[in-house]
């Protein structure tokens, strides 16, 4: 009878109160024990705030730096495409000669305005080049040119060079 007089009561209890907590100790979303430290709206309102800033300056250190790889990225794609275009128009100007990969080539710019390569660099002109001299570049593998002096040094550049032509020939 009292077992059931207990569960009469307890029944009742859950009637007037739905929201009570029924789980462990440990994951209950209020104090529990007398023990528990005071916990009000105030320190609430103080961990939201705190959690907040945090939140805050987490998002902006990640967005900063997706910035900076964004400008990055743009810079990349903006020297990319400036290289392509460098490139054919190194690729339309005139040649006399069949092009191969690894050489150095000298561009020479007329009076009125057209660009040819020429392998004779302005020191092996007997009285100097016959038009204006507009750079040295080598042709790589790929079809890009590279600014002489740019890139790898010419010690690279020359073995570089010597196993082009070797591997060349042997066609």
């Amino acid at each position: 009878m009292s077992e059931r007089k207990d569960k009469l009561l307890q029944e009742s209890v859950e009637k007037r109160s739905p929201s009570l907590y029924r789980g462990p100790d440990r994951r209950a979303p209020y104090p529990v024990s007398r023990m528990a430290p005071a916990f009000d709206l105030v320190d609430l309102a103080r961990q939201i705030e705190d959690a907040d800033r945090l939140i805050g300056t987490s998002v902006g250190g990640k967005l900063q730096v997706i910035a900076e790889q964004v400008k990055q990225l743009r810079r990349q794609a903006h020297e990319i495409l400036d290289n392509a275009r460098r490139d054919q128009e190194l690729h339309r100007a005139r040649c006399n000669f069949r092009r191969i990969p690894g050489h150095t080539y000298h561009l020479y710019r007329r009076p009125d305005g057209e660009t040819y390569f020429s392998m004779l660099a302005p020191e092996e002109w007997r009285d100097g080049p016959p038009h204006e001299y507009a750079g040295s570049w080598r042709l790589e593998a790929d079809q890009s040119w590279t600014p002489v002096g740019e890139g790898e040094d010419q010690g690279e550049s020359e073995e570089q060079q010597a196993l082009l032509t070797a591997l060349l020939e042997k066609r």
